[in-house]
């Protein structure tokens, strides 16, 4: 090779490697110097998708410092492992799997600790559906009952456990790993005394088997709620339903996990920051593309928060005059 030729082949060689390190170092940077924030929300058809993909508009409307887009993913499971890998820096998720995944136990091989919380959003609300002429009206009249507990591995059958285990019935109950739209045929059939699921109130599932046949949400105890967060499920809050619901005549009392905003820990804290206060700032906003988003206020951001808050969003607290439990701040 000539040396005119090397000299010139030396020096590309070097710009490539230098624009591959300055990649690197600025990897997490947008156009003009912002912040890249990818949030994983959840399937089209869902909750988290529309109020991810707003969410992820306000962030690039009201802030200067920030390059956010939404997409789609397989949800809770997938969103907390996507921010432990770096494959995204926020995302959407139940607040039990993100204690899982905190914990590394369940649906995850091991610990997360690059998982970090901003907020609580709104209720899922866990429902266990029987007919209405049922003689089940406690978790205690399950034992030795048919019940659909939920997929197998899947997140609402280890609630199912976890609540009915609180009840001490768990292990006295015949169990059917069916999810809800093959419970609602079984229970239909009378092939199973009681379905359950974990969704946001109402649900269309439970909606639609109402069309055909009656039904009723059980009620759950205070001393049920109790037991949970005695159990080490620090994750679930009280819920009231209000009468009317699937066509009863009544209130039901129950409990729910929450729908809640993950972050990596590694994402600077005043981009958290500007995450939290424009969340709250604009939740109107939210409002406008779904009613769930009525459930997101200051008063209760914080109920059911499963992971360390990122110091970001304590600062944004604190500002606003919210009391932060010292156990949520590492």
């Amino acid at each position: 090779m000539r040396p005119a030729i090397k000299s010139v082949f030396r020096i590309l060689t070097l710009a490539v490697v230098v624009t591959s390190l300055l990649a690197g170092v600025t990897g997490c940077a947008g156009g003009g110097g912002k912040t890249e924030v990818t949030i994983y929300t959840g399937g089209t058809g869902g909750t988290y998708f529309p109020l991810g993909s707003r969410y992820a508009e306000l962030l690039n409307q009201f802030s200067d410092n920030i390059d956010a887009s939404a997409v789609t993913s397989g949800a809770s499971v997938t969103n907390c492992k996507a921010i432990g890998t770096g494959e995204c820096q926020a995302g959407l998720a139940q607040n039990d799997v993100s204690y899982y995944a905190r914990k590394g136990i369940n649906m995850f091989d091991a610990p997360i600790p690059a998982l970090q919380g901003i907020a609580c959003w709104y209720p899922e609300t866990i429902q266990f559906v029987v007919k209405a002429d049922s003689n089940i009206m406690s978790l205690a009249d399950m034992a030795g009952k048919n019940v659909a507990v939920g997929a197998p591995g899947s997140g609402t059958a280890v609630a199912c456990e976890q609540v009915l285990g609180a009840a001490g019935v768990w292990d006295s109950i015949t169990r059917f790993d069916l999810n809800f739209g093959e419970a609602a045929s079984a229970l239909k059939l009378g092939q199973v005394d009681v379905g359950f699921l974990v969704a946001g109130f109402p649900t269309s599932a439970i909606e639609e088997l109402a069309v055909s046949t009656d039904v009723r949400i059980v009620d759950i105890s205070d001393d049920i709620l109790q037991a949970l967060g005695e159990a080490g499920y620090p994750f679930y809050v009280r819920q009231e339903l209000p009468a009317g619901a699937y066509g009863t005549d009544a209130d039901v009392s129950t409990v729910a996990v929450q729908a809640m905003l993950c972050v990596g820990a590694d994402v600077p804290e005043d981009i958290v920051y500007e995450m939290t206060k424009i969340l709250f700032e604009q939740v109107g906003e939210l409002t406008a593309i779904h009613t769930k988003a009525n459930d997101i206020t200051l008063d209760t951001a914080l109920d059911g928060m499963s992971l360390l808050l990122h110091s970001g969003a304590v600062k944004y607290y604190k500002e606003a005059g919210v009391t932060v439990p010292a156990k949520l701040i590492g």
